[in-house]
């Protein structure tokens, strides 16, 4: 069985999401999705997500395409986390592109690339009128 890895805020659910975690999916077997935490996102982004980890985990485990879903508490984690479930792939967006090459020792590293015209980001400052 092949088992695939994704990491992502998944915060403002949208097309974007969806396309990668489909594609991702089809990698493989099983699918396997760490959503990073409301500490984690305040760290590495300067503030929280809009919607509370709880909300964004229940999100991404209603979708037919994942199978398993846990909180990343840690970017620093990252072998550990596809160590314990033994992930054979790990996908990423274009917008990381290199940035996770060294753990092709560990599992093979594709970079899909990002939906068009769709970013989280954008969203908020859209809603926000800046």
């Amino acid at each position: 069985m092949t088992t695939v890895i994704t990491f992502g805020t998944f915060d403002l659910f949208h097309i974007g999401h969806l396309n990668i975690l489909n594609r991702a999916s089809e990698l493989g077997q099983h699918l396997v999705v760490g959503v990073s935490s409301d500490k984690l996102n305040a760290h590495k982004k300067g503030r929280l997500p809009l919607y509370p980890q709880t909300d964004r985990m229940k999100i991404i485990q209603s979708l037919k395409c994942v199978d398993t879903v846990f909180l990343e508490e840690s970017l620093a984690l990252k072998t550990d986390y596809i160590l314990r479930y033994s992930a054979d792939i790990l996908v990423m967006g274009s917008d990381w592109q290199g940035r996770f090459d060294h753990f092709s020792s560990l599992c093979q590293v594709i970079y899909f690339p990002r939906t068009p015209s769709v970013s989280t980001t954008a969203i908020v400052e859209t809603i926000k009128g800046t």
